[in-house]
């Protein structure tokens, strides 16, 4: 008996698949996507508030002293905002950043006009208490497992108690704070824009390329997004959240040693007007760019939104309860619009036929 070969299966013509990019008015959508109210809102709420103070105070806003006291004057503020975003990132409340900011600036101007340090001595003794901070933040929060958000209001109001040890709570003023090279630190210029917005930009740069370029950004949205299913795949979530903790401290205190620099004076209250406001450019930025994440353009976008605001109502001699009026409400619907975001772009894209982004192993290693 003999066998008959078999004959070989034949494989059908592969069809050449046709390239996504080369879809017809791929492009287009991209572009309209990228302008979407959905992705940049912040801008066009931005505009439209521009529009209104200029059409409320047309002799004085709408000029480029205006631009530069936007960009000036909330400087510290975005350092300060940006100090929130890789703790929030991580799904970790820091509410010790203001008691921070007030402890560096009081600091500095105690070291330097009543103990004569050295500018550089004085900052870089304040700044190793920021440290501290960040350091004792992470044991509680992390090690001991304490709630952030309670574990961090604990440590300001410790915080605070050691600063009107320091100051008696009065402010701490010399020559030396308002004298080179210290003074520089804040009120060196060039074309009227201070070095405070050049520290703004550059923190933004390192913690939008943390986020986004980096395979530690990615773990760290990762411990935010599932913290548990992070764990799982390998992701050391604690180290995170603990560094994150310590990064949030040392932006916050150099904040403090910037605002010291530019007033000529530490405040024990330095950082008490900047706590509202870091939140709600943080929540807000949240819905701007990369929606549902925390991110750092977002948040510079919020603050100059919200600086704009506060600017365009002082300069609109408005009351003095407005600008918190202004902020409060920001926040609110900052926070509406992010619980949104979160929750339903899922079913906004099922509705719309494309398939949910999600979160692979190869993403998060």
């Amino acid at each position: 008996m003999t066998s008959t070969p078999t004959r070989a299966a034949e494989v059908p013509p592969s069809v050449p698949e046709r390239s996504p990019v080369s879809a017809p008015g791929r492009p287009g959508r991209r572009a309209a996507a990228a302008l979407s109210f959905r992705n940049i809102g912040a801008v066009y709420v931005w505009l439209v508030i521009v529009v209104l103070f200029t059409v409320w105070a047309p002799d004085t806003f709408p000029t480029v002293i205006t631009v530069k006291q936007v960009l000036n004057g909330n400087a510290v503020a975005g350092l300060v905002a940006l100090s929130v975003v890789p703790p929030l990132a991580a799904r970790v409340f820091d509410l010790s950043i203001a008691f921070t900011m007030s402890l560096t600036s009081v600091l500095t101007a105690h070291f330097m006009v009543s103990s004569g340090l050295g500018p550089g001595t004085a900052i870089a003794l304040a700044m190793t208490a920021a440290l501290l901070v960040g350091v004792v933040n992470g044991i509680v929060v992390v090690v001991l497992r304490v709630d952030s958000f309670i574990a961090t209001l604990a440590t300001g109001a410790l915080i605070q108690s050691l600063i009107t040890m320091v100051t008696d709570d009065s402010s701490i003023t010399g020559v030396r704070l308002l004298a080179e090279p210290f003074a520089s630190i804040a009120q060196l210029d060039a074309g009227g824009i201070t070095l405070p917005v050049l520290y703004l930009l550059l923190a933004a740069l390192a913690i939008w390329f943390l986020l986004e370029h980096t395979a530690t950004g990615r773990r760290l949205y990762a411990t935010g997004f599932n913290a548990d299913a992070a764990r799982l795949q390998g992701v050391r979530t604690d180290r995170l959240r603990f560094l994150t903790l310590v990064a949030s401290a040392l932006l916050s205190g150099f904040a403090g040693v910037v605002f010291t620099a530019s007033v000529g004076s530490g405040s024990p209250t330095a950082g008490t007007p900047y706590l509202l406001s870091a939140y709600a450019a943080a929540f807000v930025g949240a819905t701007q760019l990369r929606a549902g994440r925390f991110n750092a353009f977002g948040t510079v976008l919020a603050v100059l939104l919200l600086g704009t605001g506060i600017t365009g109502l002082g300069l609109a001699t408005s009351a003095q309860w407005a600008a918190s009026l202004f902020t409060g409400s920001v926040l609110i619907v900052a926070l509406v619009l992010t619980g949104g975001r979160i929750a339903l772009p899922a079913a906004l894209r099922r509705r719309a036929g494309t398939r949910p982004e999600t979160t692979t192993c190869k993403e998060v290693r």
